[in-house]
This record gives structure tokens, sequence and C-alpha cells, in this order.
């Protein structure tokens, strides 16, 4: 998960913490770049870069790549990795038909207007472009929302307008993408249970701020300790060794 929206309250991001409790992320996105197919030569946007780490590789392999992130900090440690890398709100992308493919790893689901965004990615598609893109789909980490919700309710806390994620199906993500004009080649729902090398812990760290966006530091952690509780029976096994349960939509569409 890469590209905060403008309209996540309390979802802040730190580089060193999100490549210390979420370096799967761009490990995990290998498949996804094999679906793009990049070829030397080509310009690609990459949106919600996050810092960079698999805009690098892609940029290794002699594409003329731009990133984009709604994270001042996250791009600014993209850079440092000498990536072409700018702020920009993914819900306004200013590029009018200049690159050959857009691409996205684990960032669209954090953009909660995705009318706006595939307009967005429209405009920035030379004729003929290619659309590849990976993100959290329809049941993506449904347990852990719900033990957040849940641990949230217990202490009477409302949970209205805490979730922060759009998790489409794949017949709503390929009407929406249908109905920009976009030609769908592949799209599809792929369960992929996730390792989590630093335990949910450390993911509800990074990702679930949003959730506890406001609360006084004894309450947040009285929830989180609940969460982690109810998450246990189901995604932490005999070893002790932490799990999420990602569901990715993964698609390719072009104009």
């Amino acid at each position: 998960m890469t590209t905060p929206p403008h309209n996540a309250p309390g979802q802040h991001w730190n580089a060193e913490g999100y490549a210390h409790n979420a370096d799967f992320v761009p490990t995990l996105g290998s498949e996804v770049v094999k679906l793009l197919a990049p070829q030397a030569g080509e310009r690609i946007l990459d949106l919600g870069c996050g810092d960079g780490a698999l805009t690098e590789r892609l940029a290794k392999l002699g594409v003329d790549i731009v990133g984009v992130d709604a994270s001042e900090a996250m791009v600014e440690a993209a850079r440092e990795r000498r990536i072409t890398a700018q702020v920009i709100d993914a819900h306004q992308l200013p590029f009018d038909h200049e690159f050959d493919a857009v691409f996205s790893n684990a960032a669209l689901h954090w953009m909660l207007e995705p009318q706006a965004v595939i307009a967005g990615i429209k405009r920035a598609l030379k004729p003929g472009g290619r659309f590849v893109a990976e993100f959290g789909g329809h049941g993506n980490v449904a347990a852990i929302c719900t033990a957040l919700l849940a641990s949230l309710k217990f202490r009477g806390i409302s949970a209205r307008g805490r979730h922060p994620w759009y998790f489409p199906t794949a017949a709503e993500y390929r009407l929406l993408l249908e109905n920009a004009g976009f030609r769908v080649e592949e799209i599809a729902l792929i369960p992929r249970p996730t390792p989590l090398p630093t335990g949910m812990a450390g993911w509800l760290e990074t990702f679930a701020n949003p959730f506890l966006h406001g609360l006084d530091e004894d309450v947040r952690e009285a929830v989180l300790e609940n969460t982690l509780t109810l998450l246990g029976h189901s995604l932490r096994d005999s070893s002790g060794n932490w799990s999420a349960d990602y569901v990715r939509l993964r698609v390719r569409a072009r104009v």
C-alpha cells in the first residue's frame, strides 16, 4: 500500500518505517511487472511509486520512468534513489498523452474516487498505450478490517468514515475502465495470503492509522491490542508467524 489519498485522515507515511515493515510490497510486485512487460526506451508513469523501490527496478530495465505519489516523504525517498518523482494527487493527474504505459502496484486502493483516477490515467496515455496495475480487490484484508472495526465498536467508538480503502470486484472495475474507453485485456481477483516479516503489529503500525485517527494514546493501544487478539486465531500460525489475508486485483487494459 503506497499512496495516501487526500481524503484518508490519519495516514502518515514514513519511508524508513515503510521499508522496515512493508518491504514485501515491491518484492511481490514482480508478477505485475511481468504483466507490464516493459521495453527499453518506453516512457512509463509509476502511479503511487512510494519510496521508489519498484520504480528503480523498472528504471534499470532501460525505460524512461516517472514516479508520482501523494506523499512528500515517499517522493523524497524515491528521489534519493535517483528516480524522477513528483508529489501529485492521483485524482488530479496533469499529464496529456505522453506515456506508453501507466503502471501501479499496491496503490490504487488508497484512491477513493476511481473514476477521476481512471480518467487521468487515460489522458496520460498515448493512443494504444496500456494500463497495468495490481492493488487490493474485493475481500482484501477482510479479517483485519473486521477485527479493527469490532475493536473500535467494543470501545464505543464510531467506525463511520474510518475505513480508508477502495476494494472493487473485477466486474465493478472492468465496468469503470470500459466506461472510460479502455479495452480490458485481463482482469482477475487473486487470493494471496502474505507473510508479514514484522508481524501484524508492524502491519498495523504502517497501514491502520486511519482507523485510529484522533484517538487518545491509551484508547489507541487498547484497540490495537484487542485487534491482535482477535486476529491471532486466524492469521497467526502455531509458530507465531503472521500473515495478511490479501486479495489482489490485477488488470491490464489499453486505450
